[in-house]
């Protein structure tokens, strides 16, 4: 899943992208609502974490404009004012989401994950195919009953492979949704995450390659 995070003080845009990073999340930070809105006009995000009072433009007609676009992303309001009627207002605009600060970060990650299902067709709780089960929320992985270590990137390619039930998943989208925005398309990166994710799930190999379309988990 890929989080946008869009927060005018630095240090604390730095701490939540370094906790849903751990999530397994790609994470990309902007500072201020134009920088928002140029990310969100290029990129195809599935969560957007949104200060209200931000600066240049206000997050109020970030997602004012998200929201008259129709685009699928879902938007996690953030803000200082814990009034009702501001989490009104904030819902009003189209927000999906509400979250006044100070917060603790295991329900800021339960939130957007919980968003992020929401922006995409229903699938279960928990993924499973071909003797693989993925739980998400636990961040566990299971091949036969055994368990499978593996790393943020492995399990965010692991968990779009699952999710996608068979079909092919091109290299382009997982490299879309497991990496931020600084990943270099060129660098082969998904190509040796699969060629990891097959060591570590070992035999026989359930991660198929589609010459030239992607990849897909076999039945």
């Amino acid at each position: 899943m890929r989080v946008l995070v869009v927060e005018d003080e630095p240090m604390l845009a730095d701490a939540i992208a370094e906790w849903l990073r751990d999530e397994a999340l790609a994470v990309d930070v902007a500072h201020d609502g134009r920088a928002a809105l140029d990310r969100l006009a290029v990129n195809d995000y599935d969560v957007v974490v949104l200060d209200r009072d931000l600066p240049v433009v206000h997050g109020d007609d970030v997602c004012r404009e998200l929201v008259e676009s129709s685009s699928p992303t879902r938007v996690l309001m953030l803000t200082a004012a814990a009034e009702v009627t501001d989490r009104v207002a904030g819902l009003g605009l189209g927000a999906d989401d509400y979250l006044t600060k100070p917060f603790a970060f295991p329900e800021l990650a339960a939130r957007i994950h919980s968003l992020g299902r929401r922006s995409r067709p229903a699938v279960p709780p928990v993924l499973r195919r071909a003797g693989i089960t993925l739980d998400p929320a636990r961040h566990q992985v299971f091949r036969d009953g055994h368990y499978i270590p593996l790393s943020r990137k492995e399990f965010a390619v692991l968990t779009e492979l699952l999710r996608a039930d068979g079909a092919t998943v091109s290299a382009e989208f997982l490299l879309e949704k497991a990496w931020d925005e600084h990943a270099d398309p060129f660098t082969g990166v998904v190509r040796l995450t699969i060629l990891k994710l097959r060591r570590k799930l070992g035999d026989p190999s359930v991660v198929e390659t589609v010459t030239g379309v992607g990849y897909r988990i076999v039945p």
